[in-house]
Parts: structure tokens; C-alpha cells; sequence
């Protein structure tokens, strides 16, 4: 990228040259900026050097560039994200600097209704608090040590001096239980980020201590979105009955999360018919990359970690792979209106704490195995030999016991019948009509649009026996 970056340098400079010789610099400056425009947006957002410019930088001026415009302003400048069961970290602006403080600490969270947790976070908060600000502003992040060990933030993604990279043992020292570290870099990308803890990063990701950073870029080049969403997708392992995540388990992950919430207690999107909406979708997850679908739409892909996909590229998806340590960014119009899911397509992605280790009981008769042993446990009933839908509204009305702060496979109701699905899983609730002072409720559907038991006369009709 460097050596591309240096012989299109080389290649401006002659064309100056020639140009001043020629009396024409003019013409052909705006030349030469057109045709690297075209060549890679990409590249100009890696370097953020004026296209114009031919004065040579020093080695830090290119990897640590000054501002050259005052700090980006919300609503001005870009439309602020909303990070759903989250929010943004506050910021102030200092000689023209944006700086935040960020606080690692446990918190106590709640994954759902009956599952809590002692996890590790930032500003109370599980994940962080959204970092929001515009390429090219200058930031300042303080960051405090409040857990019991030491730590240290990496700005996954991030364009910066090594330094300020957040590695600990490798470009810092640890941070200290107690201890406050700076740090300090102007935003050369625009994009989805993350930032996480990078010492010891086994346990205390695990136990939560990451967050989001999103960087609005300064002149877009497509059309600002209406609603533009936020969510960190993770997994975690939480034994049943215990209430501290296991840093330990490798494989088998129980708990699924949008911004460390399990369906049902994911907030839903709310928008309006005919906005136009962004989905960010980030995961640092340990072991697992979420295919993530919406339903009801086609949308585009139009950003991934490295930078904006020029729109030429920009593919049509139902699905999009979120792997991990990368970040995707989808958007549509919302021109249809209803209560819609967007969830992991690992249907083990959509259960809250599935078991793997009782046997396969589906086409067990269970009849007579359950009249033997409720001479002795009256209440026993067995479960799973028809599937394990029914296993959530047991739970939920009370007829089977479990254990102390867990939700095995429980969903939630719906405007229906009870959703069986959990963990990764939310709605995009479009409405004509919107109160953005709280999300809508059920979707009211016309007359005729909803799926019903078929009548003998329609079976009649069309030639269906059953």
C-alpha cells in the first residue's frame, strides 16, 4: 500500500512538473485528483493526505497527523448511530481536541429477565459505551483501571501510530489496577471499529470488556442514513445457576448476544416507512462467526472493516457473514412495513443456554415412561421427544422449575403464539407512523396478509387432501 501510495506521489509530481513547464498546472491538477479519486477512495481514507498537496511530510506528520478542521458535530456533521441497549460515551472538546474516558470496571448485567451476571465493562456498562466521532477529528481517550488486574484498550481497525496501537507487553505497559493511561491520534478512516481489552484478552473479553467505535466520515459520499444502527455480537459461557461468565470454555459458548443482550431483551429498531437505514454489525466474538439475516429485505453490503465498497461492488444480500474480528455494514430503504427478524442463522445462535448433554428423545412415546416414574416424582414430565418449543412456555407459566438465575431455552411471547428463539435475535419494527419516544408495538396486520389455518372449503377449492 505504501509503495503504491509513493509511486502515484512520484507520478503527480511529474505531471506538476510538466504542467508548470506548460503553463497549464491548472487543468491538469484537476486532472490528476479526478483520476486518483477514481483510483482507490479506500487509499485517501488510509492516508488522508490533501489530494492538492505537494509538500513533502515528515514520517510523523504521515502517521500522526494534526487536524486540519474543527471537531465533526452531531447532526451537523453526521447523524448520530444508535447502539440499541447501549449508549454513546460522552465527549468534550479541549483546544480542539474531542476527549472521552473510558472506566474498565466490573459491572453487574443482566443478559435477560433471570440472567445476571458479574461481568467485566466500561462506564458500567456491558459492552462499553459507543465511541463516536469524524474522520479527521483528533481524539483523546483517558482510560482508568478499576479491575482487580491490570489491562490495557487496543482500537481494533484503527489507523494510528504504533503506540497508541494498545498491546500490552508489545507498544505499552500494562495499565495498572488504578492506574489512568492517554491516549491520543487523529482519525484517518471512517468506518466500524472496535475497542477491546489486549492483555490477558482471553479472560477479560470474555467477561465483556469491549465496545464499539464508529467513525463518521467527513464528506460522504453516499446519502446519510435516517436510522443507523450499532450492534457488537459476542458469546459467552454461563453454567447454569452460576453468575460469572467462564473465561475458561473454548468451544462451547451458551449465551448469544447484540450489544451483551439475549433476545428477549434485545431492544427492537423502530423506523419509518421509507427511511433509510444502516446496520452496523461488529463481532469479536471467541470462537464464532454469525451469518446475520434479515428478514423481508434485500440489502447492500457497503462497508466492511477496510473501508467503504465502491457502490459498482456493493453486492445484494439476504445474509451477511460477520467473522470474527471483522465489522459489516448493510443498508436498505425500509419500504416494508411489519415487525421483522434479524437474527444468526446458527440456529444454536438463537437458543439461550442449550444443553448438549442429555440424549436425543425425539420419537421417544413418552406416555408410559412418564406414568411409571410420576409414581414416584408426580410432577416429572418428560420433554424434547416432540422437539423443545414447548420447553420456554413451560418455563415462562410456571410448570417446570429451574435452576436459579438461568433461561434455558426460553424465547419470549409474541403477537401470535410464544417465539421459540433466544440469544441472537431482534426485530426491525417498520411503521408508517413512528413516536420515537418508544418502540412501536405489535404490528397490526391488514386484512388477508397473515397466514391462517385453511379452511375446508379453500382445501375444496384448490384440489388439497389431507
Amino acid at each position: 500500500m505504501k509503495l503504491q501510495h509513493k509511486s502515484r506521489t512520484l507520478n503527480r509530481r511529474r505531471f506538476l512538473a510538466g504542467a508548470a513547464a506548460l503553463g497549464s498546472t491548472g487543468v491538469l491538477l484537476r486532472q490528476v485528483e479526478a483520476t486518483e479519486g477514481n483510483l482507490s477512495h479506500q487509499h485517501h481514507q488510509a492516508t488522508a493526505r490533501p489530494v492538492l498537496s505537494t509538500a513533502p511530510q515528515s514520517l510523523l506528520d504521515r502517521i500522526d497527523p494534526k487536524p486540519t478542521q474543527p471537531p465533526g458535530e452531531p447532526g451537523k456533521d453526521y447523524t448520530p448511530v444508535i447502539t440499541p441497549n447501549n449508549v454513546s460515551l460522552a465527549w468534550k472538546v479541549v483546544n480542539g481536541i474531542k476527549v472521552y474516558h473510558l472506566i474498565a470496571e466490573e459491572v453487574e448485567h443482566q443478559f435477560a429477565p433471570g440472567l445476571h451476571a458479574r461481568c467485566w465493562g466500561f462506564n458500567g456498562r456491558v459492552h462499553g459505551p459507543t465511541i463516536e466521532a469524524v474522520e479527521g477529528d483528533r481524539v483523546r481517550v483517558y482510560v482508568t483501571n478499576k479491575l482487580p488486574g491490570a489491562t490495557s484498550v487496543h482500537w481494533h481497525g484503527l489507523l494510528l501510530p504504533n503506540g497508541m496501537d494498545g498491546v500490552a507487553g508489545l507498544t505499552q505497559a500494562v495499565i495498572k489496577p488504578g492506574a489512568t493511561f492517554r491516549y491520543e491520534f487523529t482519525l484517518r478512516q471512517h468506518g466500524t471499529f472496535m475497542y477491546h481489552s489486549h492483555h490477558d484478552e482471553m479472560t477479560q473479553m470474555a467477561l465483556g470488556a469491549m465496545g464499539l467505535f464508529v467513525i463518521h466520515p467527513r464528506k460522504p459520499k453516499a446519502e446519510r442514513p435516517d436510522r443507523d444502527f450499532a450492534f457488537m455480537l459476542a458469546e459467552w459461557r454461563l453454567d447454569v445457576g452460576t453468575s460469572r461468565p467462564n473465561p475458561n470454555e473454548m468451544t462451547d459458548f451458551n449465551i448469544f448476544t447484540f450489544n451483551a443482550k439475549a433476545f428477549p431483551a434485545t431492544a427492537p429498531m423502530a423506523v419509518r416507512l421509507g427511511e433509510r437505514v444502516r446496520i452496523r454489525l461488529a463481532n469479536v466474538a471467541a470462537m464464532s462467526h454469525h451469518p446475520i439475516h434479515l428478514h423481508g429485505y434485500q440489502f447492500r453490503v457497503t462497508e466492511t472493516d477496510g473501508g467503504q465498497i465502491p457502490l459498482s461492488a456493493q453486492q445484494r444480500e439476504t445474509s451477511v457473514l460477520v467473522a470474527i474480528g471483522q465489522s459489516r455494514t448493510i443498508e436498505f430503504v425500509a419500504d416494508e412495513p411489519g415487525d421483522w427478524a434479524m437474527h444468526c442463522h446458527m440456529t444454536h445462535h438463537v437458543m439461550n443456554q442449550m444443553g448438549d448433554k442429555f440424549p436425543n428423545m425425539i420419537g421417544v412415546k413418552a406416555a408410559e415412561v412418564d406414568a411409571q416414574v410420576r409414581r414416584l416424582l408426580p410432577d416429572y414430565m418428560t420433554m424434547g421427544h416432540d422437539g423443545m418449543a414447548e420447553h420456554g412456555i413451560h418455563l415462562d407459566t410456571g410448570h417446570m422449575k429451574v435452576p436459579e438465575n438461568s433461561i434455558p431455552m426460553r424465547g419470549g411471547p409474541g403477537p401470535f403464539d410464544y417465539i421459540t428463539m433466544g440469544g441472537l435475535l431482534t426485530v426491525l419494527k417498520v411503521r408508517e407512523e413512528l413516536d420515537d419516544d418508544r418502540a412501536p408495538g405489535w404490528y397490526q396486520h391488514p386484512k388477508g396478509t397473515v397466514a391462517s389455518t385453511a379452511t375446508v372449503a379453500e382445501l375444496q377449492r384448490d384440489g388439497i387432501k389431507v
